[in-house]
């Protein structure tokens, strides 16, 4: 995986750190790659015909790939 740095609102933060408290994510990096692969099977992979290069690759277990620094802005 590779490392990306977001900025975005404190309440976010402290947010996403009572999810961890909370024991539904084990850290801030596994509650924001669920929130982006949630917005990108929405946004993007609803459809296969519409970007099938964008679906998830078989095998993959769903796990996300950053396809450019610019795909996303949290």
């Amino acid at each position: 995986m590779r490392i990306v740095t977001v900025k975005m609102p404190e309440s976010y933060i402290e947010a996403i750190d009572e999810l961890v408290r909370m024991g539904r994510y084990s850290s801030r990096s596994e509650v924001i790659r669920a929130a982006v692969r949630e917005l990108l099977k929405r946004e993007l992979w609803s459809s296969e015909t519409e970007f099938p290069e964008l679906q998830p690759r078989k095998g993959s277990r769903g796990k996300v790939t950053i396809l450019s620094k610019d795909l996303i802005e949290i």
